[in-house]
């Protein structure tokens, strides 16, 4: 780096110091950057742990050859998983051929609803994955994943009951190197490295993106404490995956917290945006943007992207676009959405589905009074909603018509797959709806809306800062005139403003 920042050469100082760094890094700040500038003071052997392999190779480009940029896939992979190489290479196959394997045959009663084999088939495998995510030494109850349908705390504990043992007995499976009835993955090697409690051969160790980290790859982190000086960095605001079991390290970290709040992606405008997400996050950081880039923020009839807060809500933008005639991209593909159309189109004809969210449904008019009265459901409403208005048929078309990002007019994306990314003009879409209004009523005799969870805080906070030259808040600009993004002047400056 020809001009670090204060902060960066900050963090530069300390890191030579030998501490421990927790280093919060907003949007667009020059996170991976600053960790290359962090390597190249010094002549110790290092290891970058990056989050996944694109960024590992883009990092080796950038930092020197002391420092050996990898996954912790990759190094768990050369460590042991490699032992696994036949088992990996295995065929796919349906979850519900791996429980008949298991001795799941027959469908339980819980409550008002039979689990079919199929569902305790998915059920097992996911309790499976979720303890390969943890940091636990053993599989036990609380890893088996609740039903929709079932969520009730009793009925929960009758699912485990029976769930649990056939889990257990899949994870034994897995460990036999050369066969076996489970498809062997990925995360089940790392998470044999991590039980063996590894030590990794450096002097530092960068962790990045840790406010996503899975708890597995904390635990091994960690333990190199003793050995190895410890550097991770990320964005506790952008701490969104909660919901998969990445949890966010940074913030417990023993070490010295520094940050990196100059953002090069945008300029002053947006990051004084950015700032009310992360006031109601309560993120430790505030940015401050270049002033060089001039970023506006308004209408924009010509976005690069479209950022959604569901797969449906960027199923609905994308035959919005279709409709009037523009090249259209989803990000990650139609595979998702596809297979919910077609879960639909089951229900809709009288089968059940092997879909995952809606497997134990057996009729769309059981889906639909679910979505519908069930407040655990109504996240599937907008699905409902979706079909009824535009039918199965017309939903699969439009996956059909969809082209790649290279070339498209306008990608569509949830907020979660367009972290990371940016784009020079971004609209906001108008799922992302504003909190119900409590009972309560305001002196001119209005409602007081509810208070904004902190979680679709730091979401919002994920989906303003992908713009580069030009927002269109869209969905989100009914923060303007909810109390908690306008807080009163009586809060202290330093919480406001960068």
């Amino acid at each position: 780096m020809l001009n670090p920042t204060a902060e960066q050469t900050a963090a530069a100082e300390r890191f030579q110091a030998g501490e421990h760094l927790a280093l919060q890094a907003g949007a667009g700040t020059g996170k991976t950057t600053t960790l290359a500038l962090l390597a190249s003071r010094t002549p110790r052997p290092g290891r970058y742990i990056a989050y996944n392999r694109a960024i590992a190779l883009d990092a080796a480009a950038r930092f020197p050859t002391t420092v050996i940029c990898k996954t912790a896939h990759a190094l768990a992979y050369a460590a042991l998983g490699h032992r696994y190489r036949t088992r990996l290479n295995g065929p796919r196959q349906a979850g519900w051929r791996t429980g008949a394997a298991l001795g799941i045959t027959r469908p339980v009663r819980i409550g008002d609803r039979d689990v079919s084999p199929r569902a305790l088939s998915h059920t097992a495998l996911q309790a499976v994955t979720r303890y390969c995510h943890s940091a636990d030494r053993t599989l036990t109850r609380h890893h088996v994943p609740p039903l929709r349908g079932i969520e009730d705390r009793g009925l929960h504990a009758e699912l485990v009951a029976v769930v649990l043992p056939f889990a257990q007995k899949a994870w034994a499976d897995l460990q036999h190197p050369d066969n076996g009835v489970v498809r062997f993955d990925h995360d089940h090697y790392l998470k044999m490295w991590a039980l063996s409690q590894p030590k990794i051969d450096a002097s530092f160790l960068l962790l990045d993106e840790a406010q996503d980290t899975n708890p597995v790859v904390e635990q091994i982190f960690t333990a190199q404490r003793d050995h190895a000086q410890l550097v991770m960095v990320g964005d506790s605001a952008q701490a969104i995956y909660g919901w998969r079991g990445a949890r966010d390290v940074m913030t417990g970290f023993d070490g010295t917290a520094l940050t990196l709040s100059q953002s090069f992606r945008f300029g002053p405008h947006l990051a004084q945006e950015a700032n009310r997400w992360l006031a109601i996050a309560g993120a430790p950081i505030r940015l401050e943007g270049t002033e060089s880039i001039r970023t506006e923020l308004g209408a924009t009839d010509h976005p690069q992207a479209v950022l959604c807060r569901t797969n449906v809500g960027a199923m609905t933008e994308v035959m919005k676009l279709l409709a009037v005639g523009r090249r259209v991209a989803l990000a990650g593909g139609g595979s998702a959405l596809k297979a919910l159309a077609q879960a639909a189109r089951d229900l809709k004809e009288g089968r059940r589905t092997a879909h995952p969210e809606l497997i134990l449904f057996s009729s769309w008019g059981e889906l639909q009074d679910y979505a519908q009265q069930d407040p655990a459901g109504s996240d599937l409403l907008p699905l409902v909603d979706l079909v009824q208005e535009h039918g199965v048929d017309a939903i699969l078309t439009a996956v059909d018509q969809l082209v790649d990002e290279s070339r498209a007019e306008v990608t569509v994306s949830t907020a979660h797959k367009a972290k990371g990314r940016e784009w020079p003009q971004v609209k906001i879409a108008d799922d992302f709806l504003p909190p119900k209004d409590t009972e309560e009523k305001d002196s001119q005799g209005l409602p007081v809306p509810g208070p904004i969870d902190e979680t679709e805080a730091r979401l919002a906070y994920v989906a303003v800062t992908r713009a580069r030259h030009r927002l269109d808040l869209g969905g989100l600009s009914w923060i303007h005139h909810h109390p908690d993004g306008n807080p009163p002047p009586s809060t202290p400056r330093h919480l406001l403003t960068p």
